[in-house]
């Protein structure tokens, strides 16, 4: 009996195999026209060569170079990397904060919330990359570009993401709050921020992440951290030195990601 019942009610169900059938269509066709539009070169026995000898850094790094308590020693290049990432998150979310208030629609005036989301979304518009190439010419070379870099190209994810928290919290408290004639300030500070603050923590440690890893590749153009060493010693083909940074590298993630899953995992839970 109940098999015949499940029978009729999946039987009413809507056929979504033609819709299914032209997802699947749809995600082909741009598959093939993306794969025509770029032009696919065969790796080139240099290639071959190259990837040979940074597998090879990798299992055979610098040792010295690895545990070297020096300046120029991977660990103290992986701490200056984190100091960028924090600085720059740090930096980026006192200055996120006010402009998510000012986008939220159900704290300011529509007028004003699309102002500043036009502005979010300019800033949001240049890659990190384009920003570090363009700080790099005001403070020159150096951990200074590096953390400017981060803090503006962090504004723009954390003001979007702060300010659909905000649209989605619990509006009963905040209409308590109007209806007793409290200021904006006030509705804030006692009916917002305590509903936020876990999402709002969980949010920057996401953002850590991604800083963390940007400003490696920030390093890349100069803009202080790992990222120079590293394109420095591949340019020179000293893949030992190659293999240990990126040894360095992937122990430090390893290590941030897990301690960023606990903490949010207890931001969550309350």
């Amino acid at each position: 009996m109940n098999e015949k019942m499940l029978t009729a009610e999946l039987s009413k169900e809507p056929n979504k195999k033609g819709y299914y059938l032209a997802i699947v269509a749809i995600l082909l066709g741009l598959f093939i026209w993306s794969w025509s539009v770029i032009e696919v070169q065969p790796m080139s026995n240099e290639g071959v060569t190259i990837a040979k000898n940074i597998f090879k850094g990798i299992f055979h790094p610098a040792l010295d170079f690895l545990f070297g308590l020096t300046a120029k020693g991977v660990p103290y290049l992986l701490l200056e990397t984190i100091a960028i990432a924090v600085l720059g998150t740090i930096v980026g979310a006192v200055l996120a904060v006010p402009l998510s208030f000012l986008s939220a629609t159900n704290i300011v005036p529509s007028w004003i919330a699309i102002f500043f989301r036009f502005i979010i979304m300019a800033i949001r518009t240049v890659p990190p990359f384009v920003y570090g190439l363009m700080f790099i010419r005001v403070t020159g070379p150096g951990a200074s570009a590096g953390v400017l870099t981060l803090a503006v190209a962090s504004i723009g994810m954390i003001s979007k993401m702060f300010t659909e928290t905000i649209e989605d919290l619990d509006q009963g408290i905040v209409e308590s709050m109007e209806a007793a004639g409290s200021t904006l300030f006030q509705k804030i500070r006692f009916g917002i921020i305590p509903q936020l603050k876990a999402d709002f923590f969980s949010i920057l440690l996401y953002r850590f992440d991604m800083n963390l890893r940007d400003a490696t590749i920030l390093g890349l153009v100069g803009a202080g951290g790992i990222g120079a060493p590293l394109i420095f010693a591949m340019n020179a083909y000293r893949w030992s030195e190659v293999g240990a940074i990126l040894i360095g590298l992937f122990v430090l993630i390893i290590i941030v990601e897990a301690v960023s899953s606990k903490i949010r995992a207890k931001l969550l839970r309350g």
